[in-house]
């Protein structure tokens, strides 16, 4: 992230939202870049944020708000140095400020220490003991309710999107301090949508939206919920809003698509739901301009993976095997150990077997040397280990873990996981069905069925099994579901063909 980007001069912004903080300024300038810095901050847009906070230090150099603000920034563009010193300058400037504002600095102050040592649970009681010394001062400061609730996580850094249901009190407090405040709206939609609870997720979301229709993340997040709401068309359409102001931001600031994390964020989920919608003319191009995208987020790195899948999905394996090799090129063990599971898939749809064991076995090393983050890959090798296993001489174990990697799948929280668990269990079902295990076609064809009954992977895989257990009622009906499901899907999809034969 270029420095210089960060101190780029910015003006006052509209369609961005609201949020106020008293900074403890005289500089009506000041304020007001420090305020849309916090608007910024609440909607993710990071860049845009240091821009702000940078921007009211040219009007106040003593603002020791708007440099707890660069912390924030700066330690969200992996610029931790830089998030230090801005941190240690507010430090600097406590003894001739406010209380509120030597609050603010202190509660951030531990906030870095517990994000530097995030498995220290006394840091983390020590951040979130500071926000409550706070609020006794100042109770009704909505900055300082807001990031109590996200302190309720137990990922010091989180930002929001692990709001847990401890979060939502805060969160409901600060609505009452300042009645639809857009952070409050927006942290509120993750919370409830770990919840599973979707219509509260989605009326959240759109008042987020509403009230934010410049920022891209805004309208994503009502794509967010609609997605998970079951409302695919809708989704995709806000999520091509998002792209469209995104691509417009890009154009207008002369900066590179590479440099926001949000846009190859917002790609996969409009690409995805593309995907869901059987719309793969559309959804591939925008999964292969993704995949294409540096990123410096190991969390967006390994989610690449995606690509691959998408592949091998389309019955593609060599071109899955191609796109698997980009991933373990990369210098990273965990993105690396990705691209192995991808290869071992894809070796397997080829009937590779041998080969595939040793992917399996390259993933497997290249995460014992990960210093972290082997949650995101294991799910997917302990599927590639049952696909393989299934497919020689341990079939039991292989279906045990197969149904134990859907179910962890299926566990995970939020709708980018969601959509991807679904993908993937369509993949074991399809798998199982390649190698004639029909009970494990069904099970899986369940889960799918619990997991959106809606989708029409589903009832295709439900009507498959239906039909191999000589039940062509059931085969038939489920067929039918599966073409209404995909009523607008590209023509030519063969799983088109085959449904309607």
């Amino acid at each position: 992230m270029p420095q210089a980007l960060l101190e780029r001069p910015v003006t006052l912004r509209a369609g961005i939202g609201h949020a106020h903080d008293a900074a403890g300024t005289k500089s009506a300038d000041a304020q007001g870049f420090y305020d849309q810095g916090l608007a910024y901050l609440h909607s993710y847009v990071w860049i845009e944020a240091a821009r702000s906070f940078n921007q009211a230090l040219r009007s106040d150099p003593g603002l020791a708000l708007a440099q707890v603000g660069l912390s924030y920034t700066y330690s969200e563009v992996n610029k931790p140095a830089e998030a230090r010193q801005a941190i240690e300058l507010a430090r600097a400037m406590a003894a001739k400020v406010t209380p509120h504002e030597r609050h603010h600095i202190e509660a951030r102050a531990s906030q870095m220490a517990a994000e530097e040592a995030p498995g220290d649970p006394t840091k983390l009681a020590t951040y979130r003991k500071a926000l409550d010394t706070a609020l006794v001062a100042f109770p009704d400061d909505v900055e300082l309710i807001l990031k109590r609730g996200l302190a309720a996580s137990p990922d010091p850094a989180d930002r929001g999107q692990g709001s847990v249901l401890a979060s939502m009190p805060f969160f409901e407090r600060a609505l009452k301090a300042s009645p639809n405040h857009m952070g409050a709206r927006h942290y509120l939609a993750h919370a409830y949508e770990n919840s599973g609870r979707v219509n509260e997720a989605l009326a959240n979301a759109a008042a987020y939206a509403a009230q934010a229709p410049q920022v891209p993340h805004a309208i994503h997040m009502h794509g967010h919920e609609l997605r998970r709401a079951g409302r695919p068309v809708e989704a995709a359409a806000q999520f091509g809003v998002a792209d469209k102001l995104q691509r417009a931001y890009f154009a207008r600031e002369k900066m590179g698509a590479d440099l926001d994390w949000h846009h190859q964020h917002n790609l996969d989920l409009l690409a995805a739901t593309y995907q869901y919608l059987g719309q793969m003319k559309k959804a591939e191009p925008l999964l292969k301009q993704s995949f294409g995208l540096p990123s410096n987020l190991l969390v967006q790195m390994v989610n690449k993976r995606e690509w691959p899948a998408y592949l091998l999905a389309r019955s593609r394996p060599a071109e899955a095997l191609e796109a698997a090799k980009v991933l373990i090129a990369h210098p990273n063990p965990l993105v690396q150990a990705a691209g192995h599971v991808e290869t071992g898939f894809a070796l397997l749809a080829m009937n590779r077997v041998a080969d595939a064991g040793a992917a399996s076995n390259a993933a497997l090393r290249a995460l014992k040397s990960s210093p972290g983050g082997q949650d995101l890959v294991f799910i997917g090798l302990e599927a590639l280990q049952g696909e393989f296993r299934l497919r020689t001489a341990q079939p039991e174990q292989g279906r045990k873990m197969m149904l134990s990697a859907a179910q962890k799948w299926r566990s995970l929280p939020g709708p980018d996981a969601w959509s991807q668990s679904l993908f993937r269990l369509e993949a074991m079902a399809r798998s199982a069905r390649t190698v004639g295990d029909w009970e494990l076609a069904g099970r899986m064809a369940q889960l799918m069925a619990e997991h959106d009954p809606a989708y029409f992977g589903t009832h295709y895989a439900l009507a498959l099994v239906a039909q191999n257990a000589g039940n062509p009622s059931t085969g038939r009906r489920e067929f039918d579901l599966a073409l209404k499901a995909w009523a607008t899907a590209d023509k030519d999809l063969p799983e088109l063909a085959a449904a309607r034969k």
